[in-house]
């Protein structure tokens, strides 16, 4: 039982190499989403065809927090389930059964923490004039890809040749201006390309007015699709890249330098980064709980500023 929530609060930076948070971080996450968790454990409980009385069954001898704790450890190291077990002091099916309970709760919270930028209230930034084609206030869009399992069907559908391995992918949509997470894309086969998913995901619909969008290569045509799409310029097929064309991405790439460390900040939980062992319709479950969790963290660490 070394990993429960009283014992790991004595030692504050093993809570935070574990977690990914700090305790003070984890203690508000715990009083926005235990509630959630505990009223959706007594829906379940209360369902109309339940058929033993409630009270029966097997307990998970873990409180509400210690919880959401196995969760948020599970989302940043991704062990099994007998080593969480092993840490917890449970069986590795009540670990499981936890993981389940606490996941969508997570993800709701992860989504509730998502906000498009404002456009009253950000910043203007002064552009090159290099730029001066591109929006002043804008959100950063790009995709990543995790490896999985081999699928027994449709294994050609999940097969990336830019990875050479079967993948998930996931769009994520970060605010230019504070590095918080916007967006989390439905998560698709690693064969799809990026544009399709940008389309698929309806997330530029959901910008506001005067908010444009930057994307990387993958994106090329993001024009077509929004007035305030922008991404570098392609080289001309055949013909050597002009001058122009060689600043004009240069100062591109400036801009969007700053929030790519953002982007990959998920990419820290290792449930995002080493290989899926789990169901691939719950994957984009697990990235907007991520996402959740570094929102959180970020502002966090903007009020003890």
């Amino acid at each position: 039982m070394i990993a429960r929530l009283d014992n790991l609060r004595q030692h504050r930076v093993v809570f935070e190499h574990l977690t990914g948070l700090t305790i003070a971080a984890f203690d508000a996450l715990v009083r926005d989403v235990a509630p959630v968790v505990e009223a959706g454990h007594r829906q379940k409980l209360n369902r109309p065809d339940r058929q033993r009385a409630v009270g029966g069954g097997d307990h998970f001898d873990l409180s509400t927090a210690d919880q959401l704790l196995l969760t948020v450890i599970w989302l940043r190291q991704y062990p099994t389930n007998e080593v969480l077990g092993f840490l917890f002091g449970v069986s590795d099916s009540t670990a499981s059964r936890v993981r389940t309970r606490c996941v969508p709760a997570l993800a709701q919270a992860g989504r509730d923490t998502m906000r498009m930028p404002d456009p009253g209230a950000a910043r203007r930034k002064r552009l090159p004039a290099v730029l001066s084609d591109t929006p002043e206030l804008a959100v950063i869009v790009d995709s990543f890809e995790q490896r999985t399992q081999r699928p027994k069907r449709s294994q050609r559908a999940y097969y990336s040749g830019k990875k050479k391995a079967h993948t998930l992918k996931s769009q994520v949509t970060v605010d230019e201006a504070s590095g918080r997470i916007v967006h989390v894309s439905e998560s698709v086969p690693g064969r799809w390309a990026d544009i399709k998913l940008l389309k698929r995901s309806r997330m530029l619909g959901r910008l506001p007015d005067r908010v444009g969008a930057l994307g990387d290569l993958g994106y090329t045509g993001i024009r077509d699709l929004h007035p305030s799409g922008a991404c570098p310029r392609r080289k001309p097929r055949g013909q050597e890249r002009p001058p122009e064309d060689r600043k004009y991405n240069r100062a591109f790439s400036r801009r969007r330098i700053g929030v790519e460390h953002a982007i990959g900040r998920p990419r820290r939980f290792r449930s995002l980064a080493h290989v899926n062992r789990h169901r691939r319709p719950g994957h984009a479950l697990r990235v907007r709980a991520v996402a959740g969790l570094v929102n959180r963290m970020l502002d966090h660490r903007a009020k003890a500023a």
